[in-house]
């Protein structure tokens, strides 16, 4: 008897500590989402990973320092030129807290090598000083990797 009863307390206790981690309260979705886009908006980046199916194009970029506008705005500038674009953050699952629901959408119209990098990329990890995206392309299979490090 004394074997069941512990068991119960156990098996009790373990509910009580999982139910205490779940809520009902869907703000951290938010609070992820909102914490992405002020990193990203914090200072300026480079591009330290660019993969395109396996086809490193990181030089592609060197030299150009990206600025994440609270506006929607994304501008590339380098030594003479600045490439603007538009980027967001929108949360694919909004039912979930989870940061893997969360896209990272880059949009370029040119020049190609730019253009390439438009995608509604699925964040890998975020910290204070880099962003890992990843995207697995629908058509050809191709999985893209881009880092962005903050200078």
């Amino acid at each position: 008897m004394k074997k069941v009863t512990i068991y119960a307390l156990l098996g009790f206790l373990f509910f009580l500590n999982t139910a205490s981690m779940c809520s009902s309260d869907d703000s951290s979705s938010l609070n992820n989402q909102s914490d992405v886009i002020n990193t990203a908006t914090s200072g300026t980046w480079k591009i330290i990973l660019y993969n395109d199916s396996d086809v490193i194009k990181t030089s592609d970029f060197a030299g150009y320092n990206f600025t994440f506008n609270s506006n929607g705005v994304l501008s590339a500038v380098g030594v003479d030129l600045t490439i603007d674009g538009t980027w967001s953050v929108t949360d694919t699952n909004s039912s979930d807290d989870s940061i893997d629901d969360l896209d990272f959408n880059i949009f370029f119209t040119s020049p190609v090598n730019f253009a390439e990098l438009s995608d509604d990329w699925d964040i890998v990890s975020k910290t204070a000083t880099k962003i890992e995206l990843i995207d697995i392309s629908g058509g050809n299979g191709g999985t893209d990797y881009l880092t962005f490090e903050k200078n």
